[in-house]
């Protein structure tokens, strides 16, 4: 019977690592670490480590039990978007865990993703807590992606591209696999992760910034931190997938690309309009579609395409979520440790 492990004195060499299809190195050995950018980005998420829990529910359930405490328009919002999110981030995860680690074969990227799916599982546990902690139908948010047609169009477009990747005669040694993983990346770092989420981050926050749902807009602050890292990190991937796979960069698959972007755009103003039908808290639909084709513009030129719409950001404060230190934050609940990574950047 031949041996798993090769026995062998031959030693691992940095510049042999690749980011897929890794045959000439064993992707069990870490050091010497060749993608430096992606072990900093696993040292910064442990740093980030936070649980739900450990946040206090009080006066965000005091306040959701106030008869007066929200308007219809308000509990829209907020149901719908927490609806979105319970089964938003376990999409992701499965994708991480069942494609994404299988096919990226250098160990200190594979490093970050065990991180990032951690990370996803502390996010589906603060969907689920906040609506408990608030007595919300839990059996309501968690099927809202199977009832609510806008929450489905976003959801059913990301579910595609990882059933795509389960086939079983799928690979990355073809011209075809390799670009079908580089769609997947893209579909969920920069439309999933880049997109969909940052609009139901501005609606939720907006609560945070009038000091209403303390508990649950801390934990959400939280989660767009760590989902900035992802951001960031998938986007590094994506170049250096593409630095070292140019020939699947053709024009062909960047117009297609820009194409899929765009539609995302589309389906998130929808979803907008769905959350958002009356301006509330100094929000409106047009103003979210503004802000996501603003921030679908930043994502193109991470991957060197480009703008497709130049419209503005409505939404300035959204950078200063992002940057929660050592400190009293910023929705007066308690101090909190919390250190950020020194590679993020917004946008």
């Amino acid at each position: 019977m031949a041996n798993i492990i090769e026995m062998t004195t031959k030693r691992v060499r940095a510049e042999d690592k690749r980011i897929i299809n890794n045959k000439a190195v064993d992707v069990n050995q870490l050091v010497p670490i060749k993608y430096t950018w992606a072990w900093q980005y696993y040292l910064d998420a442990c740093a980030n480590h936070w649980m739900p829990q450990e946040v206090s529910m009080q006066r965000d359930i005091e306040q959701w039990k106030s008869p007066n405490g929200f308007t219809d328009d308000e509990r829209r919002v907020i149901t719908r978007n927490l609806g979105f999110f319970s089964t938003a981030d376990t999409l992701v995860a499965n994708n991480l865990v069942l494609v994404i680690y299988k096919y990226i074969t250098a160990p200190e990227c594979r490093q970050y993703l065990l991180r990032q799916s951690f990370e996803e599982a502390i996010h589906t546990h603060a969907y689920q807590y906040i609506p408990q902690s608030l007595g919300m139908d839990e059996s309501e948010l968690f099927n809202m992606y199977r009832e609510i047609p806008s929450i489905h169009a976003k959801d059913e477009f990301e579910a595609r591209l990882t059933v795509d990747l389960l086939r079983p005669d799928f690979e990355t040694e073809s011209f075809r696999g390799r670009q079908q993983l580089l769609d997947n990346l893209i579909g969920y770092t920069v439309i999933m992760e880049g997109l969909f989420f940052y609009t139901a981050f501005v609606m939720l926050l907006s609560f945070g910034r009038q000091n209403r749902l303390p508990g649950a807009c801390e934990q959400i602050q939280y989660i767009l931190r760590d989902e900035s890292m992802h951001l960031n990190f998938g986007l590094e991937l994506i170049n250096a997938l593409i630095q070292e796979n140019p020939d699947i960069w053709t024009p062909e698959c960047q117009a297609g690309i820009i194409e899929k972007v765009r539609h995302g755009v589309e389906l998130e103003a929808k979803y907008g309009e769905d959350c958002l039908p009356n301006g509330l808290l100094g929000l409106t639909h047009d103003m979210l579609r503004e802000y996501v084709q603003h921030i679908a513009d930043r994502r193109l030129e991470r991957i060197g395409l480009p703008k497709q719409y130049g419209s503005g950001n409505p939404f300035p404060w959204m950078s200063e979520m992002i940057d929660l230190g050592k400190e009293k934050n910023f929705f007066e609940t308690r101090v909190t440790e919390y250190q950020t990574g020194g590679t993020l950047s917004w946008d």
